[in-house]
């Protein structure tokens, strides 16, 4: 997580202070719980928020606190008690440092996927907006990077609308099943504390109650979060990469925005780069690379261990941090994209009409001719233009072969773009609910 790569409301989430806000809400609202069923007095709950709900904690005092305990809660329990004084001996009743741990992981993993979920929406906004835009706007459709068939550039940004808008449904499980409070104990059983505290706590922090904590949340949920994630961010990659090859200096049917006083590179004064598409690439490469660890954090030991701790210490901000910048470039590039309608066509038209052989094709088939011949009739007539040895309409109307099947204005229909788009609409309606 470094500033480059961040942005200040992600970033806010993971600072110490927020954690130890955290932290101490959810040791006052159990506290609460503990003054309802009667566990600790209820002017001791009220003067524990009253001595400590808006205090600053002082966290280099806590690191220096962990310095001798070695324990972060421990630490953090010292500095609390210096703020609240005798009634601090009710704080922690019954519990262990990892439902405090992972009941505030569960915040700010929820939290964090509000804000994700919200970047998605402002991407989906800019991917909508600029398909309609280009809705009919012909650009040739590539399979293996070589081209096939026309498709329109409106197309390409619907299927990207189609892909983000389910990568907003799996954030929105994610955030679901991550979102859930652990208050049992050690190990779990509930043993020295109600389970009544948890279920208070849960209800105060927006949270789920976990059925079976073991004294840890399960970290299959996690591994499926950070999982989600890694998805998001392939999806990410995919735009990023058509980006990219769009904007080759050979293809340069559309490029990110260069702006004024922008240099592309310190040695070649022309250069006008895909900077920031490649920077997602990269980006999307380390959010996939956090989703492995945590879904090895998935089997501790017994009721417990701490070896998914450190992992989680780094991947949950830097996951979340790194995704939250990387859905805010792309969402800024493809609002800004410039696009080259013009180009667009002259990379349609490169291969003297071959992106209509499917339709010749079948339309032999349709005078009877078998499917091997018209491919072959059809593909001989192609190879020429490939080597840029002629027109593939005028080669066609001079086939014996074909002319005795399909007239010249039969041939010559064939050859109408707007054959291939004629389901556009149907499309568009089916990814937006309107054409």
């Amino acid at each position: 997580m470094i500033p480059r790569y961040s942005r200040p409301q992600m970033v806010a989430i993971w600072e110490p202070q927020a954690r130890f806000r955290i932290w101490f809400e959810i040791e006052a609202h159990a506290c609460d719980a503990l003054a309802d069923i009667g566990v600790i007095p209820k002017e001791s709950a009220r003067a524990i928020w009253e001595k400590a709900g808006n205090v600053t904690f002082d966290v280099d005092r806590i690191d220096e606190i962990e310095r001798v305990t070695k324990h972060d809660v421990i630490a953090f329990l010292t500095h609390l008690a210096e703020f609240i004084g005798p009634d601090s001996r009710f704080v922690h009743q019954g519990m262990t440092s990892s439902d405090v741990l992972d009941t505030c992981l569960a915040v700010q993993l929820a939290r964090a996927s509000d804000l994700l979920i919200a970047d998605v929406d402002a991407l989906l906004a800019a991917l909508k907006r600029r398909a309609f835009e280009h809705k009919m706007t012909p650009v040739i459709g590539r399979s293996h990077g070589i081209h096939a068939e026309p498709v329109t550039f409106g197309l390409k940004l619907a299927q990207a609308y189609a892909e983000f808008t389910r990568c907003r449904e799996r954030l929105v499980q994610a955030r679901k099943e991550i979102a859930t409070c652990a208050i049992s104990g050690a190990v779990g059983t509930f043993a020295n504390i109600d389970p009544r505290v948890e279920e208070h706590v849960a209800a105060a922090l927006g949270l789920a109650v976990e059925p079976v904590s073991t004294q840890v949340i399960p970290r299959d949920r996690h591994a499926a979060f950070f999982a989600t994630l890694g998805v998001v961010a392939s999806c990410i990659e995919r735009l990023a990469i058509e980006v990219r090859h769009m904007q080759r200096t050979e293809v340069l049917e559309a490029e990110e925005f260069f702006s004024e006083g922008q240099k592309g590179s310190s040695a070649m004064p022309h250069k006008r780069n895909p900077v920031l598409t490649e920077n997602l690439t990269g980006l999307a490469r380390l959010v996939r690379g956090m989703a492995l660890p945590a879904m090895e954090n998935v089997a501790l030991w017994h009721e417990r261990d701490i070896s998914h701790s450190s992992v989680e210490r780094m991947i949950g901000p830097d996951a979340t941090v790194t995704l939250d910048f990387a859905l805010a470039r792309l969402t800024g590039v493809i609002d800004k994209l410039i696009v080259y309608p013009e180009n667009m066509q002259k990379n349609l038209d490169r291969l003297g009409g071959l992106i209509h052989s499917q339709r010749v094709l079948l339309a032999l088939t349709q005078k009877g001719v078998s499917r091997e011949d018209s491919y072959s009739y059809v593909q001989r007539n192609a190879m020429p233009v490939w080597r840029g040895e002629g027109d593939f309409l005028t080669l066609l109307k001079a086939d014996k072969a074909v002319k005795e099947r399909l007239s010249d204005a039969e041939l010559e229909e064939l050859f109408d773009l707007g054959y291939h788009l004629k389901h556009v609409d149907t499309i568009f309606r089916r990814v937006f609910g309107e054409a």
